[in-house]
């Protein structure tokens, strides 16, 4: 099992700036693909980004330019950095988390963090 623990939301004025953590509670090496998804009001869960174990980063097109996600291994950690926010980025943020366990993939949620911008 993976825990996941998302921070570092919260209410924002348009054009600011926010990074968005994921704490895992195993060892994220391990973990292939880690992405980031946004559920904004009234809409269904979406994709932003996905980084790999070795780097490799991809990005839904409302998130390229302005979002960036990163890992650091040997923090257990994944961050999406949040830049020139605007109102339509308001939203849960969910961090996935999927691992190969020996037969099969494994797929983990955390419990999301919350991002207002006002404008």
């Amino acid at each position: 099992q993976v825990s996941l623990t998302e921070s570092g939301g919260g209410f924002v004025q348009a054009g600011e700036s926010l990074r968005l953590s994921c704490a895992a509670s195993s060892n994220i090496a391990l973990i292939y693909y880690m992405s980031w998804y946004r559920q904004s009001p009234g809409k269904q869960r979406e994709l932003v980004a996905t980084i790999t174990s070795d780097g490799l980063t991809n990005y839904t097109d409302f998130a390229e330019g302005r979002y960036t996600i990163s890992r650091d291994n040997a923090k257990n950690t994944m961050f999406l950095h949040l830049r020139s926010l605007k109102p339509e980025d308001t939203g849960g943020y969910f961090c996935h988390a999927q691992r190969w366990e020996r037969t099969r993939w494994g797929y983990y949620w955390g419990r999301g963090t919350q991002v207002a911008v006002s404008s």
